[in-house]
């Protein structure tokens, strides 16, 4: 989920916000950078050059993006330097930290010249594709399948979930960032309500709030991007992880499907029901309105990002320690996609380009991001990780609560479903907020929005 808006700098990763750390920060940035590095054009020049990569003799250059998390990939990159594969493989690694809104430009740049990063961070999905298509990525499918540890080192959702037509691109290096149920337990227990599980429940508890005057649901509608939220799980749960996939893959025509239809007739009735309230268009999540009616009792849940509990403790900290609850996004009764999927951003990764010199380097150095010392430094640094080892760790996590149900999720989800604006690049994501705009707002019926989507292209 991101934003057509320019990207803004964040004070702290976002995947440090999974679970804890207080900061806040603009969730423009998740998209915006990514898909900002996306420009195809600029990436013509690629096979320009001798082929030499960042670096000198035997040193890979590491693009990074540069806040205050690089200290987990700065202690990877000395670790390596240190170790027996360095010598093996004869080559080291020189990370380069590249300040927060001049990642995506920077890197642009890099990559369609002769001195382009040997690895580099990205946001998996739409965010390389176009890096793909010029053949300036190295496919490790292979390489992942053959290494033990590769392959077991990782939850598979998330492994897939930053793939391109099946093909992985990239290693997960960062925490998981999964979208979330927030609800009120305060309003949930004075109205002597549960969590849903089931649509049917969920709708069940709408009437009900309604009657005692409370919203069901924050919604920051002015931003776009949390409407899309909302989409990407009814869709899921009506069709399974195969619809969204198909449009992903490039077949707009997979706009057609009737779960896209039929969730959008559902978004429909949401907003005629009121279960966003009368003013949700007008509400912004980025400058706090979202969280505060959420956090005020006005409303009583929220459809998140993982980010929201520390975007909560960071401006009402009293409500996040004692109220706020969390919950899977229901199932959908005739619905063919397992209650178990998730959708949101899964995690970033390292990719490597095609172009390095020393490629076993490079692969090397990916491995270890697998390792315990890698999960225990992202744990520390109130990370959820997304390694198969993870949930021995997260007993020392800044609220191990949180961050055991976020990684229990996300270790029993068939399918993570990459957030669909970070998936499908920055053109067709922004094409694609304006319709969901125009159907949250009233101002497209869901068929004109499935026929507007389907030409998309």
């Amino acid at each position: 989920m991101g934003s057509t808006t320019p990207s803004t700098t964040p004070t702290t990763t976002p995947s440090a916000l999974a679970s804890g750390g207080g900061r806040t920060f603009s969730r423009r940035w998740v998209l915006g950078a990514g898909a900002a590095a996306l420009a195809t054009p600029a990436l013509a020049a690629c096979g320009d050059g001798d082929g030499g990569q960042g670096g000198s003799g035997g040193t890979l250059t590491a693009f990074v993006y540069g806040d205050d998390a690089v200290k987990v990939q700065q202690a990877a990159v000395d670790r390596f330097n240190a170790s027996a594969a360095a010598k093996k493989t004869g080559g080291k690694v020189r990370l380069q930290k590249v300040p927060g809104s001049d990642y995506a430009p920077k890197l642009r740049t890099a990559m369609g010249s002769p001195s382009a990063p040997d690895i580099f961070f990205n946001w998996g999905g739409g965010s390389i594709k176009a890096y793909q298509e010029a053949d300036k990525l190295v496919d490790l499918t292979d390489v992942i399948e053959n290494d033990s540890v590769l392959k077991g080192g990782f939850l598979p959702s998330v492994l897939a979930a930053g793939d391109l037509k099946g093909r992985h691109y990239g290693v997960p290096m960062r925490g998981m960032q999964p979208v979330i149920l927030f609800y009120n337990k305060t309003v949930f227990a004075e109205q002597g309500l549960k969590p849903p599980t089931t649509w049917d429940q969920l709708l069940d508890n709408n009437t009900k709030l309604k009657k005692a005057g409370i919203t069901p649901f924050a919604l920051g509608g002015s931003d776009i991007w949390p409407e899309l939220m909302w989409l990407e799980y009814l869709v899921d749960r009506l069709g399974g992880p195969e619809v969204f996939k198909r449009i992903q893959d490039g077949d707009a025509e997979g706009w057609g499907d009737p779960a896209v239809l039929r969730a959008a007739e559902m978004v429909k009735e949401l907003v005629d029901d009121g279960a966003f309230g009368s003013k949700f268009t007008s509400v912004s999540y980025v400058n706090g309105g979202a969280p505060a009616v959420f956090a005020r009792g006005k409303a009583a849940m929220h459809l998140m990002g993982s980010w929201e509990y520390s975007t909560q403790l960071g401006k009402f900290p009293d409500f996040a320690k004692k109220n706020l609850g969390w919950a899977v996004f229901p199932e959908i009764e005739g619905g063919t996609g397992s209650p178990r999927n998730v959708v949101g951003n899964p995690t970033n990764y390292w990719s490597i380009n095609a172009r390095t010199r020393n490629k076993d380097a490079a692969i090397a150095f990916l491995r270890d991001c697998a390792s315990k010392e890698y999960a225990r430094a992202l744990v520390a640094n109130g990370d959820v990780p997304t390694t198969s080892n993870a949930a021995l760790l997260l007993n020392d996590a800044p609220n191990s609560e949180y961050a055991l149900f976020q990684y229990k999720m996300v270790e029993d989800a068939p399918a993570f479903t990459l957030s669909w604006d970070q998936a499908l690049g920055d053109e067709l994501g922004t094409r694609m907020h304006t319709e969901i705009g125009k159907l949250f707002a009233g101002k497209a019926s869901p068929s004109e929005f499935v026929a507007a989507c389907k030409g998309l292209k």
